[in-house]
């Protein structure tokens, strides 16, 4: 029993060698190989005229910049990133202290004496529509929309509870 452990541990030592030395052997061929490849990459680029290098510069800030572009379109678009936004607002007013928003408010309030419209800029708050009485909360400033329940346009600011 016991030469059967010392035979099965030997043979896992020499297995365990045997995989380092190859190990061994692969690492600095793939050392070799790269270094290879990076001195025929300066090679060719040291014989590219400087022209193309620059023409190349060119395209490749093009084409970065038309991605960033897309990329903007995108985000304009993604509702994900849009409800990543509106949870951002939504936490944030659930810490803010709501008497000191209601009179920031205020002022802007005294402006909109006959109610908010469609198109309106509305601060922190809720609106409720005027013709079925629907409300809406606004987490951060925002425009205006017409009611989601009944198409009115026309919207009275409801007093914020501290």
């Amino acid at each position: 029993m016991m030469k059967k452990k010392q035979s099965q541990t030997q043979e896992l030592y020499q297995k365990l060698q045997t995989w380092l030395e190859d190990s061994k052997d692969n690492e600095i061929r793939s050392a070799v190989e790269l270094l290879e490849q990076a001195r025929t990459i300066l090679i060719a680029a040291e014989q590219i005229p400087e022209q193309q290098i620059k023409q190349f510069i060119a395209n490749l800030k093009y084409d970065l910049g038309d991605f960033y572009q897309q990329y903007q379109a995108d985000i304009k678009h993604s509702i994900y990133l849009e409800l990543l936004n509106e949870n951002l607002w939504s936490s944030l007013a659930q810490i803010t202290d709501k008497s000191q928003v209601e009179w920031a408010e205020l002022m802007d309030d005294f402006q909109h004496q006959d109610g908010y419209h469609v198109g309106d800029y509305v601060g922190f708050g809720q609106l409720k529509c005027k013709a079925c009485q629907h409300c809406v909360t606004h987490s951060h400033p925002n425009v205006v929309t017409e009611c989601i329940v009944c198409g009115s346009k026309d919207f009275e600011r409801l007093s914020l509870t501290p």
